[in-house]
Order: structure tokens, then C-alpha cells, then sequence
């Protein structure tokens, strides 16, 4: 297997596949969804808008592709009880993986006590089995010094990831950003805390991606990196990587 194909494989199993459009509908979920589950390997998740869970556990049934949905999204709001109320409706819903949106503004303006209340209050509507993945919109954030505190509350309210962006504001994910989450999530595995990275944000080509591939595993070890605490979510990056492992 050349090097590009073995990167290709690799990068396939850490792709949260994702289509969380305006125009979105049956068709469409579909024609993405066919994508998650190749004679090549199926990608780590497909994340899809909440409406359409039914959907896609129909499609995906029998390949283990878990299904992810979005909550608080795209706006961040500081609305705990819609935040879990949402949560709680897509879990009961059948979604696996929950990507919930930190309420950054709030932060912004020096309140934690929201952010940290609302994490805690949405893993636990998660339940045991569902996973709690909180985007932190650090395009919005700004500074590495509020990235590295939203990184921190959100850890310490019960997130199984950290995630960069929602890909609804720019910029999306950044190298810089990515760091600071790295550092926090390498300070609670000190503490016996396992916590993963989801890098998601214009994050369109195998280059981009193996670049935070390779940052993640320059801190957590050569072939540290698995769908149970590296991803990527992606629209666009499953193409180059199918067509890579000659899907396409």
C-alpha cells in the first residue's frame, strides 16, 4: 500500500461524516449517508441534523456506524433547558454521539458558571451509552487564553471530546486552537480523565487533516490516534480520501 493510501485508510476510520445543511433532506442524507459505509472501511460517525436520525439508522443498519447529531447549533445560546431538552429528545431519538455547541458568548462576556452548568447538564441527559462531544467555537473565542479555559469547563463538566468549530463561522479550526485543546485534554489524561479531540472547521483535504493527525500524535505517540479520541469532522474530505483508496 502506497503512502498515500495508507494515510488515506487511516484518515477513513477518523471521519465524522458530516452534512448539516440548510437544504437538506431525504435525498441528500442518502447520498451522504452511502458514503459512511464503503468495501474500503466505514468512517468513525455520520453526523446528520437531528430530524433525520430515523433516517439514517435505516440506511446505516448493520455497519456500526454510529449516528452523531448537533445540539445548542449552530448559536451557542445559553439556554440550558432547550440545550437539554434537545439533547435528551435526540438521544431518546436513537443518536449515539451528541455534538453539542459551548456557549461561548457567555464566556466571552466572564460568565463560566453557564458553560460549565450546561456541559454538566447535557452529559447527563446523554446517559451511559451516548457520547458527549462539546464544540467550543474557538474562531469566536479569539484569544488561546479563552480556547484554553472553554477547553478546561467543558472537560471538567463531563465532555468525552473537545471540538473546534461548528463550520458555520470562520475560521474554523486552527492549528493554534487545536494545540491549546490538546494541552487540556493532555492535563486530564494526566489525571486518569480520557478525553479525545474532534478537529472540525474547513478541514477539506488529506493534508489539512494529516496535519492535525500528525500534531495529536506528536503529543499522544505515534499511532496514538482512533475513532475513540481523535476525529474529523468533514463533507468534503471523504472524497479525496475515497478516491485516494480508489472508491471513486
Amino acid at each position: 500500500m502506497s503512502e498515500t493510501s495508507s494515510l488515506a485508510q487511516r484518515l477513513l476510520g477518523l471521519i465524522d461524516l458530516t452534512s448539516l445543511n440548510a437544504t437538506d433532506d431525504d435525498a441528500s442524507v442518502r447520498k451522504v449517508a452511502a458514503l459512511a459505509s464503503t468495501p474500503a472501511g466505514r468512517v468513525a460517525a455520520l453526523c446528520i441534523w437531528p430530524r433525520f436520525i430515523a433516517l439514517g439508522r435505516k440506511v446505516l443498519q448493520g455497519t456500526g456506524v454510529p449516528i452523531a447529531e448537533v445540539t445548542n447549533f449552530p448559536a451557542g445560546d445559553s439556554d440550558i433547558a432547550q440545550a437539554v431538552a434537545e439533547t435528551t429528545a435526540a438521544v431518546k431519538d436513537g443518536a449515539d454521539e451528541i455534538d453539542v455547541v459551548f456557549p461561548y458568548r457567555a464566556l466571552l462576556a466572564g460568565d463560566e458558571a453557564t458553560g460549565l452548568a450546561l456541559v454538566r447538564a447535557c452529559r447527563e441527559a446523554c446517559g451511559p451509552k451516548a457520547l458527549l462531544k462539546v464544540i467550543l467555537e474557538t474562531g469566536q473565542l479569539g484569544s488561546v487564553e479563552h480556547i484554553r479555559r472553554a477547553a478546561e469547563l467543558a472537560v471538567d463538566g463531563g465532555a468525552h471530546f473537545l471540538k473546534t468549530s461548528t463550520g458555520k463561522t470562520q475560521p474554523g479550526a486552527t492549528l493554534q486552537a487545536a494545540q491549546v485543546m490538546i494541552d487540556v485534554i493532555a492535563a486530564a489524561k494526566a489525571r486518569g480523565e480520557s478525553v479525545g479531540l474532534k478537529v472540525s472547521g474547513g478541514v477539506g483535504s488529506m493534508v489539512d487533516a494529516q496535519a492535525y493527525l500528525e500534531l495529536f500524535e506528536g503529543r499522544f505517540g505515534a499511532g496514538s490516534a482512533t475513532a475513540a479520541n481523535f476525529r474529523i469532522g468533514a463533507s468534503s474530505l471523504i472524497k479525496p480520501v475515497l478516491a485516494a483508496l480508489g472508491m471513486e
